[in-house]
């Protein structure tokens, strides 16, 4: 290719110039280069000839080493493919065996921390146990029975108030310290379960403690027993059940026992009776009698001071009577203000007599409930054995209806039972029972009766007073229904009709005689005066009947007032508030202390028909009603004298300057017509010039005429 080219330059030289000459030698030169040149590609040639041939040998090895090689990587290839999949493989199992080595780590985890769990529980449950060892006050023993040595724990001695060091381990310091009458049942229990013949060992026994005194205890155990059966070893515990026994003890006590007064109930007492009735089938001529006894008044204190105060008297009034009373008697609460007495084997009826009369005696005494001073009476039944009595409810029924005549006949006395009291009794549960229906149907009535002026006779006032026309028994006198009315609190009602029906026919007769504006009296019973709403009702049945108040008196009984004075004085207060006037009744029947009677806003003192029906047979009934009006008068109350029969009586109130009376000398208890001719009539002598200083003739004539009209 080179010397190609160098022709084609030397020919473009010569025909571009046309010297060949001066280019001859360089055209030798060329040639000779030329040759130089072959020379040198033929060596060349050979030297590539060669070098072909080293490098078709050298191709030969490199291609058989290429094929070695392709070999070898074809093989590397595979080996690298077996890598690989030995490797995923491996990679697999390796990734499997760490999910295996995760969950078995997991569940060794777990398996740690669930031991973890039980070892704690365990150690709780051995804290719980020996903490509730010690807090259940358990003492825990275990009997060797081979060696026959027992461990006592140290508890165990502690119940028994001994210390570490003074209880040996021998059977003999158990059994040596259970009370005498149980050591057998003890040995017995022990021995059954020992021989099996028991599933465990259990028993309550006494035991003595170190102060001198038995402990019941709770001793429990259980044996173990080697292949033959037997009984190797005993363990169990012991805990003192003291505290449970005497509540076991107490509520036997508190079922057959009142709570308030510790004395036994109606269940003991009757249980008590029965025995004394079948002690009477085998010994004829033994003897006992039932007293029944009911506080008189109890419900007037409870509900003016309170059940506390009610249940101090209650307690003081157990004591009292257990001071009257043998301690081989029974005395019992059968409930509320009731109590039951049990004499066993009096020498004769007169005995019981004797024991109401102690009783009667002892509740002369005020009770002092805190700062009051309070008054209780009791009215007692008795029923003797000699009644041929077979069941305790007969012989309690008989002696209450007993008590009921006491009540029925003053309260504060005893009634002896006899048959004919069990029909009166049937006869009052019917009473009661046409009482209530008695209200609905207006069979009641009022009756008036005159209260006169001692000095001019003038007409100052009437009594209201009630009656109850009976449908089949025609009319009843309140002696008959106003107990019962009490007892049932039908008093409440009836005693509401009274009060406006008085007040209505006072306003009605002020509208007929304008120029005799009388007054009305009306009684409260104990059970209206202890009513909060007492001022109300009054005040609603002025309003409603358009009566003034000052010509509306009302009469409370000294007993009454006496059963709270200082309640007392607070209600007589409101009353007086009101502007009625205000009546001790039946002065003289009571207990009344001079210190409160002076306290009371009273304006007139009614001395008892009982002083003035004797004033004339002695010369010292005379001056108990002497002192009666001294005494009124000195507190600046007014007198009036109650049941005056007898022109006598009239003038020796006179002379002691009485103001009122009121009686059978004057009149009767008159029907509202009547009263109204009474009041009619003194109408007109009132319009007369006023009579001179009257005479006993004369209170006869006016005595006559009160008596026709009535």
């Amino acid at each position: 290719m080179m010397h190609s080219l160098l022709e084609r330059q030397i020919k473009r030289f010569v025909c571009d110039t046309g010297d060949i000459e001066s280019l001859r030698p360089l055209l030798n030169a060329v040639h000779e280069a030329y040759l130089s040149f072959d020379a040198d590609r033929a060596m060349t040639e050979r030297s590539i000839e060669i070098s072909s041939r080293e490098l078709g040998e050298r191709n030969r090895e490199l291609a058989q080493s290429n094929g070695q090689i392709q070999t070898a990587h074809a093989a590397l290839q595979k080996l690298h493919e077996d890598l690989k999949r030995l490797a995923e493989q491996l990679e697999t199992r390796v990734a499997e065996r760490t999910v295996e080595l995760q969950s078995a780590n997991e569940r060794l985890i777990a398996d740690i921390a669930e031991r973890k769990k039980m070892e704690e529980a365990l150690r709780e449950s051995e804290e719980r146990y020996a903490l509730a060892v010690r807090g259940a006050s358990v003492g825990l023993w275990d009997w060797n029975l081979n060696t026959g040595q027992i461990y006592y724990s140290a508890r165990w001695k502690e119940m028994l108030g001994c210390r570490e060091d003074q209880i040996a381990s021998s059977p003999g310091e158990w059994i040596s310290r259970v009370h005498p009458d149980e050591v057998e049942s003890v040995r017995m229990c022990i021995a059954a379960h020992r021989d099996a013949l028991t599933t465990h060992f259990e028993i309550e026994h006494r035991m003595m403690h170190a102060d001198g005194r038995y402990r019941w205890m709770l001793a429990r155990g259980i044996a173990t027993r080697d292949e033959s059966g037997r009984a190797t070893r005993m363990a169990g515990s012991q805990t003192d059940v003291t505290s449970r026994k005497e509540a076991e003890e107490q509520l036997v006590r508190d079922a057959l026992h009142d709570g308030l007064t510790q004395l036994p109930n109606r269940v003991l007492f009757t249980d008590r009776l029965d025995r004394s009735l079948a002690r009477i089938s085998r010994e004829p001529d033994h003897q006992f009698a039932v007293l029944f006894i009911d506080l008189d008044r109890f419900k007037g204190i409870n509900d003016s001071l309170g059940h506390v105060f009610g249940d101090q008297l209650l307690i003081e009034f157990a004591r009292r009577l257990t001071d009257c009373l043998r301690p081989t008697d029974t005395v019992a609460r059968l409930g509320g203000d009731e109590f039951a007495v049990l004499l066993e084997e009096p020498r004769e009826p007169d005995n019981a007599i004797a024991v109401a009369d102690r009783i009667l005696a002892k509740l002369k005494t005020p009770f002092m409930l805190g700062t009051h001073e309070v008054y209780v009476g009791a009215s007692i039944g008795i029923a003797h054995s000699s009644g041929n009595y077979t069941r305790p409810q007969d012989m309690l029924r008989d002696s209450d209806t007993a008590m009921y005549r006491a009540k029925s006949l003053g309260k504060s006395r005893y009634q002896m039972f006899d048959p004919a009291m069990h029909a009166g009794a049937v006869e009052l549960l019917q009473v009661e029972n046409d009482l209530r229906r008695a209200i609905d149907r207006n069979e009641f009535e009022l009756v008036y009766q005159p209260i006169f002026s001692i000095d001019n006779q003038h007409l100052g006032a009437f009594e209201a007073l009630i009656r109850w026309r009976h449908p089949e028994r025609g009319l009843i006198s309140p002696a008959d229904f106003i107990p019962v009315a009490e007892d049932t609190g039908l008093i409440i009602p009836i005693g509401r009709w009274v009060l406006l029906e008085a007040c209505r026919q006072a306003a009605q007769w002020h509208a007929t005689f304008p120029d005799n504006l009388i007054s009305m009296n009306v009684n409260l019973s104990g059970k209206q005066f202890a009513q909060s709403d007492l001022v109300e009702v009054v005040m609603n049945a002025l309003l409603q009947t358009k009566l003034p108040a000052e010509y509306l008196t009302l009469e409370i009984t000294e007993s009454v007032v006496m059963v709270n004075p200082e309640v007392a004085i607070a209600m007589l207060r409101r009353l007086k508030e009101l502007g009625v006037k205000l009546d001790i009744d039946d002065f003289g029947t009571g207990y009344s202390s001079l210190s409160y009677l002076q306290q009371f806003p009273v304006d007139t003192m009614k001395i008892d028909r009982s002083f003035i029906s004797r004033m004339t047979e002695s010369t010292e009934n005379m001056e108990i009603v002497r002192t009666i009006v001294e005494l009124a008068h000195n507190l600046n109350m007014n007198v009036t004298a109650e049941g005056i029969e007898k022109p006598d009586q009239l003038a020796l109130l006179a002379g002691l300057n009485c103001e009122r009376g009121q009686g059978y000398f004057f009149s009767r208890p008159v029907s509202p017509v009547a009263a109204a001719e009474i009041l009619g009539k003194s109408n007109l002598q009132n319009k007369r010039a006023e009579p001179a200083k009257p005479k006993n003739g004369d209170n006869e004539s006016f005595a006559g005429v009160s008596k026709g009209a009535a």
